[in-house]
């Protein structure tokens, strides 16, 4: 599939294993460090690059360290990077992640991540592809408005569309993200942003306020798994059990693998949100969003262990 990701694009500087979590005029100490791409779309890309799509991605950096980490990173990834603007006139963006194996908190400098609008997505963005990925709706400033019409635009050439809106930083969760949802295809909320955003406290009720005659809404709830209407009745896949190490981009993990299935075979819904929940198990069990996350194979792999072990319990 050629999958075209348009968003934000950033390194992630992940702290891990802090011994009390820092408070304002004290130090504390962690036990690792790493730095590694991030961006909920930028960790979706790789993901999607590492199962064997061919993903192209246009976004914006500065003309600096980060910026030439990323881009060098990215391609190294086999991600096609012609369509990333570098600036001179803006700085890239960074996250700090503060990490354990249960949670993690991040602190985000937006920088180019606020800058890029939809007038930087030339007319012929879209030729060649099959589909569209975006994210990160709330942090991106400048492209925010420009949600909606790129969606429709991508539609009209022929691509599928999915989105990811991200956490909203002032947990306002304004209600102009309803019109991009209408246009996408997948929509994939984790909990606390399907709850932002319908205003039901259950999971199947934000289901059921979201879902449209075009959009199929997949809730990823992290330990709990994954779920879904199907024909208005709930679908829940339950989580794949790890040993965490660093949960920092899991959710944009479980987007890669869904969409590579569900691309492939839109129907089987539970598959895509098993592989998903395969993808995104295993991008936990290193420090960063992209150092584990799977290929095909090694998903696939990982499946038929958990499978095995569920036929074993069984007999």
């Amino acid at each position: 599939m050629k999958i075209l990701v348009i968003g934000e694009i950033n390194p992630d500087l992940i702290l891990q294993g802090y011994q009390s979590f820092p408070e304002l005029g004290k130090e504390v100490l962690v036990d690792d460090t790493h730095l590694t791409l991030g961006s909920s779309s930028l960790i979706c890309a790789v993901g999607l690059a590492r199962l064997g799509n061919e993903v192209s991605f246009l976004g914006m950096v500065g003309r600096d360290s980060w910026g030439e980490f990323c881009v060098r990173a990215m391609t190294e990834e086999n991600i096609d990077v012609s369509r990333v603007i570098r600036r001179t006139d803006v700085k890239t963006g960074l996250t700090v992640s503060v990490t354990g194996p249960s949670d993690r908190a991040l602190v985000t400098y937006l920088g180019a991540m606020s800058v890029l609008t939809a007038g930087d997505v030339p007319g012929d963005a879209f030729a060649g592809f099959d589909h569209l990925h975006m994210a990160c709706y709330f942090m991106q400033e400048g492209l925010r408005p420009g949600f909606a019409p790129l969606f429709r635009r991508a539609s009209e050439a022929g691509l599928t569309v999915s989105f990811d809106t991200g956490f909203d930083p002032s947990e306002e969760w304004g209600k102009d993200v309803l019109e991009p949802l209408r246009e996408a295809d997948v929509f994939l909320p984790n909990e606390v942003e399907i709850r932002g955003i319908s205003g039901r406290e259950e999971i199947v009720d934000g289901l059921r306020a979201l879902a449209g005659e075009r959009t199929l809404v997949v809730a990823k709830l992290g330990g709990q798994g994954s779920m879904t209407l199907v024909d208005g009745a709930p679908l829940a896949v339950p989580a794949l059990p790890v040993e965490p190490v660093d949960t920092t981009g899991a959710g944009d993990s479980f987007n890669a693998g869904f969409l590579h299935r569900w691309l492939r075979n839109k129907e089987d819904i539970k598959g895509a949100m098993r592989f998903g929940s395969a993808c995104g198990a295993l991008s936990t069990l290193a420090l960063g969003g992209t150092t584990t996350q799977p290929d095909e194979q090694q998903a696939e792999e990982f499946l038929r262990e958990h499978s095995a072990r569920d036929d074993a319990r069984q007999q």
